[in-house]
């Protein structure tokens, strides 16, 4: 599927002072000027509103955007001015940043419905691969649907482990170059395992930790690059959720299950062609923490 590109830019003439503003940041060349004026002299757009957000006089709407997904239901943006580049608080983006932890502990008190809808808004803020704009997002709000998720996830992991159990088809498969299943034996198998056996006897949540709440972000056919936009969209999602009071955690082996078995999203409402790149458990943490804690040293590489 091809990403849409129709132009839905239109320009006020009356308004327009004819700056030029506009023609000088479209990075799709769907504007130019005539006359003066700016004109919509191209045939395709990225629609991603450069040219709108740009003009001083207001000149320049794009039809394509929607402006609802500009006002929250929990909170008031109190300034709607752009934030030129240096002019915020680096030390408290970067305390936000490192305050932020896996949470693993929650309280029974559901995450309202308007502040799961909110940390999608902020969520598409995020920058997209040629503007693509193709993400999706799947609600759970209660812990009942956390729950169902987990349930199609463990009967996943169940059958996987059963395969894994069988020593010769394991061996049969490394010869073959195919060492996955072997390796999943013996990296993940054993603790899964126990987390199985766990929440059958007990009902102790392993997976999801008992989050009261999830969101699944992926992505449409037609992105340019599905994976890494939904995944800004998550680094975006996660931080708004501890601004917020939430905690949160990404549940790596969901993503997994729903990778093999795509009939996990569709008993979940989504489409199997419909990819999920990450799963966040949500909900109003019962733990806090004194500091930041710190972190490995990365590799870094210097190319002049």
């Amino acid at each position: 599927m091809r990403i849409d590109k129709t132009v839905t830019t239109r320009i006020d003439a009356q308004k327009c002072t004819g700056c030029g503003l506009c023609v000088r940041v479209c990075p799709d060349r769907t504007l130019s000027m005539l006359g003066g004026k700016a004109v919509v002299s191209g045939v395709t757009s990225l629609n991603c509103g450069h040219c709108a957000a740009v003009c001083p006089v207001g000149a320049v709407t794009v039809g394509a955007l929607d402006e609802e997904l500009h006002t929250f239901g929990t909170f008031s943006v109190t300034d709607e001015r752009w934030l030129p580049p240096g002019r915020f608080d680096t030390s408290g983006l970067v305390q936000l940043m490192r305050s932020r932890r896996s949470c693993r502990h929650y309280l029974k008190r559901p995450v309202e419905r308007e502040r799961l809808e909110d940390l999608v808004k902020i969520g598409i803020t995020a920058p997209s691969g040629t503007n693509s704009q193709r993400w999706t997002f799947t609600l759970l709000p209660t812990r009942r649907a956390v729950l169902r998720l987990g349930e199609e996830i463990g009967r996943f992991f169940r059958r996987l482990n059963r395969m894994a159990e069988r020593r010769l088809l394991r061996g049969i498969l490394k010869t073959m170059g195919r060492p996955e299943l072997d390796d999943y034996f013996h990296a993940y198998y054993p603790s899964v395992k126990e987390g199985l056996d766990e929440w059958a006897r007990t009902g102790c949540d392993r997976l999801f930790h008992g989050a009261p709440a999830a969101i699944l972000v992926g992505s449409k056919p037609g992105a340019s690059c599905p994976m890494e936009d939904a995944l800004l969209a998550t680094q975006n999602i996660l931080l708004a959720a501890h601004s917020m009071g939430l905690g949160s955690c990404l549940i790596g082996f969901a993503v997994a299950a729903m990778q093999k078995d795509p009939s996990i999203k569709i008993a979940m409402g989504i489409m199997s062609k419909d990819p999920v790149y990450s799963v966040i458990a949500l909900g109003y943490p019962d733990e806090s923490y004194a500091r930041p804690a710190g972190r490995r040293r990365p590799l870094i590489r210097w190319v002049e």
